[in-house]
């Protein structure tokens, strides 16, 4: 079995970085759960976890979501864009609390035409990210419907949900305020954490992924701890030659899309 390089120091995180906006936040807590804390400090043996959440990322056509998984996994902003076709997929590495923890980031279409096609990928997400465009108010108003979609693959009970407002750069004062209300008035309807970033300029993108990575960890790990309190915090998981290759799906179009 290949080895894995170490995480990126800059990858590494000790403690829950604040939310961005205190009215539209899962929580406003400043550390992690106690518990997850402990279980996390007891279990540094030098043993290997395993512990992957799989993120979609959903929204409009030309909203910015490549750009923005681009501008944190990669540091690039691409300025000749280019839509999605279909699905494309990011894996990112962290440290958590001395625990190894990734994201599968699943960049999907956000052209109709493809929607069929991304949908077989929204299954069994652990958060979802809604995005859409600070300067472009039907943008915010399809995120509903976008939701609604993504949360037909998936249990509402065990799911988180972001709203991010991509394009910050582009947005004037006054501007930003007005979208802003609207944007955490639908967060808070929809119990979504609300962010707003710039690709470009990299504004609050690394604060937004290092806190979907906390806050899908902590879950995953009280969600562990519940089934079992047995279960060891960072215990070996076995893969075998039969095992699927957990970073790869085998893309078999719907018959809709045929």
């Amino acid at each position: 079995m290949s080895v894995l390089p170490p995480v990126r120091k800059d990858r590494v995180i000790t403690h829950l970085p604040e939310c961005f906006n205190k009215g539209a936040a899962l929580n406003t807590t400043t550390d992690f759960h106690t518990k997850v804390r402990k279980a996390c400090q007891e279990q540094r043996t030098g043993t290997v976890g395993f512990k992957i959440s799989k993120i979609i990322v959903v929204g409009d056509l030309a909203v910015g979501k490549t750009c923005l998984i681009n501008r944190f996994c990669k540091d690039v902003f691409d300025k000749n864009y280019k839509a999605t076709i279909g699905v494309d997929f990011e894996m990112e590495r962290f440290e958590v609390l001395g625990v190894p923890f990734s994201l599968q980031l699943w960049d999907t279409a956000g052209q109709e035409r493809f929607k069929c096609i991304a949908s077989t990928y929204y299954r069994g997400a652990q958060a979802i990210i809604i995005v859409f465009d600070l300067n472009d108010v039907a943008s915010l108003q399809h995120t509903r419907q976008w939701l609604e979609d993504a949360m037909k693959e998936n249990d509402p009970a065990g799911i988180q949900l972001f709203l991010v407002g991509t394009k910050k750069d582009l947005s004037s004062p006054a501007q930003y305020c007005l979208i802003e209300q609207d944007a955490i008035r639908i967060a808070a309807d929809i119990n979504a954490e609300f962010w707003a970033v710039s690709a470009l300029s990299g504004e609050n993108v690394r604060e937004f992924f290092f806190r979907l990575a906390c806050l899908t960890f902590e879950s995953n790990v009280l969600a562990e701890l519940e089934k079992s309190n047995s279960r060891r915090i960072g215990d070996v998981v076995k893969i075998n030659s039969n095992t699927s290759n957990l970073y790869t799906t085998k893309k078999k179009q719907p018959n809709c899309c045929q």
